[in-house]
């Protein structure tokens, strides 16, 4: 299960806004100076995310909540983000070149097979749009940390 924590903003039935700061693990970084990613965090900054989030245990405005989602529901979703367009351009490229010689149809069957693997995309994102392994959720509530105060004991000295 992959972790962020948030704060709850706002909620809406079943479904909580959260929002977190974006983090960069560039600062642990051996090569940051010279990496393109790093660059990318210092220009964007630190900023806010929302994110719609599964709320199952009816965390409320303003509390300070843990997100998580699965590592394969993650990888799934991304492939499917990713690889059903490319996948959709590149079929229908080889099926216009294979019916017909002709650049203009094997452009025209590109696009085709791209627009057929977007819709399918909606599909498929309605399908899991409340799924627990596609969706973040939100897992617990943190319990605030309070400063503990010491008292400085002399040893009479």
């Amino acid at each position: 299960m992959i972790e962020e924590s948030g704060t709850v903003v706002a909620v809406d039935g079943d479904f909580a806004w959260i929002e977190s700061e974006r983090k960069s693990t560039c600062g642990a970084c051996a090569v940051r100076k010279g990496c393109g990613t790093s660059a990318i965090a210092r220009v964007l900054g630190q900023r806010r995310t929302r994110l719609r989030v599964v709320n199952r245990i009816d965390a409320g405005v303003g509390d300070e909540v843990v997100v998580g989602i699965s590592e394969s529901g993650l990888v799934r979703g991304s492939l499917a983000v990713y690889a059903a367009p490319l996948a959709g351009l590149f079929v229908g490229a080889l099926a216009g070149n294979l019916l017909a010689n002709s650049e203009l149809v094997t452009v025209a069957a590109a696009l085709a097979g791209f627009i057929a693997a977007l819709m399918w995309l909606k599909r498929f994102s309605r399908v899991t749009e409340k799924d627990a392994a596609f969706q973040p959720v939100v897992l617990r509530v943190q319990i605030p940390v309070v400063a503990s105060h010491r008292v400085a004991v002399s040893d009479g000295l």
